[in-house]
């Protein structure tokens, strides 16, 4: 369960994305990695009212700070943006993903 309001992620979809949000779901997230979990949460998918590109967007929380990932491209379900995300902080290189 997210330790934040609905409304602090209604208002970060619309800082960051420029659109209205609505609660559709919550959806449950383990991510594992070579046998060992990596992420586990609650992932909150918002339908949008007023984006150009995207009709739904994923958001979750860690430690205060909201993650919106726009359903776009690859980043088509709930999994698939916690995944994107992990990739995208994870360390550049070789010992990196």
């Amino acid at each position: 369960m997210n330790e934040i309001s609905l409304k602090t992620f209604e208002q970060a979809i619309c800082a960051a994305h420029d659109a209205a949000a609505e609660l559709a779901e919550r959806v449950s997230v383990v991510e594992i990695f070579e046998g060992e979990t990596v992420w586990e949460g609650e992932v909150l998918v918002f339908d949008l009212q007023g984006h150009p590109t995207a009709q739904r967007c994923y958001c979750w929380e860690v430690d205060g700070q909201v993650t919106a990932a726009l359903h776009t491209g690859p980043v088509n379900s709930p999994v698939k943006a916690v995944r994107a995300s992990i990739l995208a902080d994870a360390p550049e290189g070789p010992e990196g993903v």
